[in-house]
């Protein structure tokens, strides 16, 4: 017989309008201690159509990766992200938390605001606090959405470098920037990129 706390949680998580964090789904429940059903869940879901998954400490149901497909609706896509956008997004998961002063020199060229404002408005990248430095300036890092929407269950599991070249998704250019991503602490080098066609006016 199933357990009557494993059913709370099992209800909580499919009315869930966001994934939920097992603090908070504790408090939903009176402050119950869930991570064992949590876990009971998560088992019974293996290799069923959907699945219970824990993305950045949030838990939710997804569909099951091999059967996405079944449900993927036609529909255009609205906006894509530039060449920019994808690189700063990248900057800014691989090198968390980072100032736009840090993206540019990474970069080697001069990033727009509208390009951090266009990651905040997809949730993918939020402020996260000023850098303790002459000026303050703005800090930027990740979001659980974006470990959400990308399979991801933290950062550690970001493919590394050698992983993207490998599948042949770096070209010479973002080679490049790849490089100077890897560098760590020092001057950072910059990147023989393209102009960013969304430079500051």
């Amino acid at each position: 017989m199933v357990d009557d706390l494993v059913r709370a949680v099992e209800a909580t998580l499919f009315a869930a309008e966001e994934p939920m964090s097992a603090e908070a789904i504790s408090v939903h429940l009176g402050g119950a201690e869930v991570q064992a059903a949590l876990a009971e869940l998560a088992e019974y879901y293996q290799g069923r159509g959907i699945q219970l998954v824990e993305r950045g400490k949030r838990w939710h149901f997804q569909t099951a990766p091999d059967l996405a497909h079944l449900l993927r609706r036609e529909r255009e896509e609205t906006r894509r992200l530039s060449r920019a956008a994808t690189e700063v997004l990248a900057i800014v998961a691989y090198h968390e938390p980072v100032s736009r002063a840090e993206i540019e020199a990474i970069r080697g060229v001069q990033t727009a605001k509208g390009t951090l404002d266009v990651l905040m408005e997809a949730g993918w990248v939020r402020i996260v606090g000023r850098r303790e430095v002459p000026g303050r300036p703005v800090i930027y890092a990740t979001t659980p959405d974006f470990l959400s929407h990308f399979g991801l269950e933290s950062r550690k599991d970001l493919p590394g470098i050698d992983e993207l070249r490998a599948a042949g998704l770096l070209d010479p250019v973002e080679d490049a920037l790849a490089t100077a991503m890897e560098s760590v602490g020092g001057d950072q080098p910059e990147v023989d990129a393209d102009a960013d066609e969304e430079s500051a006016h």
